[in-house]
This record gives C-alpha cells, structure tokens and sequence, in this order.
C-alpha cells in the first residue's frame, strides 16, 4: 500500500486565525448531517513521475449526507501560487473524496508549497501541499504489498494514456444544451489478484462533474469491466451552457471506491465546452 511517514495536515483560516489542525481519521468524528455543512480540501501526498517532476495529490471532505454543493473557481476556490483554476473541482459530492486533482511541480521544487483554499459558508479553508519526505506515495509506481499499479486510462485507441490522481486530460468537446455527449473511455489494468478474495478484481469506473455551472445527467454514471480493463461508453447531457470539466475514476480496487492508500485509481478528465 502507500507509504506515508506522517499524518496529512490541514491549516484552517477562520476569522483571521491560522489554527493548524491534524487529520487523524478518514472520516469526521462527529456525526454528519444531510445538509447545511462546510467543505474541506485535503492534501493526500505526492508521488514522482516519469520525467523527474512531482505531482501533489489533493482531494475533499464534504461534510454532509445528501447535499453535494459548488463553489466556482475564482475567489473562493482557488490554487496558489500560479493560475487560479489548477484542475481542481467546483463541484463537491457529499462526503470523503480521495486524489479528485494533482498538481505537477517541476523538479526542481524543493521545500516550496502549493496551497488550494476554499471558501464557503463563511469558512476558508487552506492546505498547502510540499515533497515533504514523510507524505511521498509509492502506490503509483506499484502497491508494494500486491504488485499493483492503478489502471491506464485513454478516450481514443492508441491515444494519449496516463495512471493516478493527476490522469489525462482530453478535449474541449463542443454540444449543445439538452443534446447527448457520447464519450467512450479505454482502461488497461494489470489485472493483479486481490491477496484475500484470491481473485483478480474488476475495473470499475465511476463518472463525476468535476467542474461547470448546470447539472449533469450521465447514462450510465458507472459501469464494471474486467480485470484487464476494457473499454465503456457513457453518454452525457447538460442543463446550461458553459465550460464543464468530466471526470471518470477508474479504480482495480475490491470494494470499488477511492481510498486513503492511493494505490488503486486513476482519474481521466473531458474539457467540454456546451452551447445554448
């Protein structure tokens, strides 16, 4: 699994305080409630890639049951230093979100910081990400324990492919509001056999908005593959025009969800620019 050497910080701004505050769980510790609740950005760690650069991986808390909210880039959500939209979301489903976003940083970084805030309902929230040795994931190379590596994933037969948070980026696609989108997603897996099912797992892929001012509808918003990947068609219909960002995880992980370890997913991206 992932080697962290250290717990995940979170630096919280409130009413011009800075109160650094330690995450010891995966999940809040009082109980959440359907609506009315913050959200919390959260960096996971950062992995080395190919080229000598890094990727910071951050993900999110959303501290309700039933209400997924959205906080446009700007102001109140942004990424810093650099351009304020970094690829992170605007759109937060409800609860804990594991490695939705990377950031790549040149070899070169040293002990700089990356920091996503995020403002709503009167609370902004901070966290910065760094190479600190301590939070370095090495599942994206391959989970040690399992020899596993997360699931390539591209939108066009021999086209660009890439593994983990930081993924591939496709597009822009142009459609119409109100007009399906039809986008077909390719995943190869190493197909590695879970050590306690004893059986290898499937691929499944999960469809989220990521980014964009309307709803969404995906049909289907996930699907199951087999253990060496396969390829999946979703089609996609917008409420309002604009410029959206589509993400779909595709995760070899039995059960089927994104988790702290950071072993087993990778997230692919669609820019998709939608007319009236």
């Amino acid at each position: 699994m992932a080697r962290f050497r250290g717990p995940v910080r979170v630096l919280l701004l409130s009413a011009g305080l800075s109160v650094p505050a330690v995450l010891t769980s995966q999940q809040p510790l009082a109980p959440i409630s359907p609506s009315g609740g913050t959200v919390t950005p959260a960096f996971e760690g950062w992995y080395r890639n190919a080229d000598g650069t890094y990727s910071l991986s951050f993900g999110y808390l959303n501290r309700n049951s039933a209400e997924s909210v959205d906080v446009p880039v700007g102001e109140k959500n942004f990424v810093s230093p650099g351009p304020q939209n970094q690829g992170q979301p605007s759109h937060f489903e409800t609860r804990r979100h594991w490695g939705v976003f990377a950031v790549t940083v040149p070899a070169d970084f040293g002990t700089k910081k990356v920091t996503w805030t995020l403002t709503f309902r009167g609370q902004t929230y901070a966290i910065p990400g760094s190479l600190r040795a301590e939070w370095e994931i090495d599942a994206i190379q391959g989970e040690a324990s399992a020899d596993n590596t997360p699931p390539a994933v591209s939108f066009e037969a021999g086209g660009s492919a890439a593994r983990g948070p930081l993924g591939v980026t496709a597009g822009p696609l142009t459609i119409g509001v109100g007009r399906p989108l039809v986008i077909h997603a390719i995943v190869k897996d190493d197909a590695r056999a879970e050590p306690v099912a004893k059986s290898a797992a499937p691929v499944t892929l999960a469809w989220f908005k990521h980014q964009g001012p309307g709803e969404i509808s995906f049909a289907p918003a996930a699907a199951r593959l087999e253990p060496t990947g396969g390829s999946s068609t979703t089609s996609v219909t917008f409420s309002q025009p604009g410029e959206y960002l589509l993400r779909v995880r595709a995760n070899d992980s039995a059960p089927a969800s994104a988790g702290h370890a950071q072993c087993c997913w990778t997230n692919a991206f669609v820019r998709v620019t939608v007319t009236p």
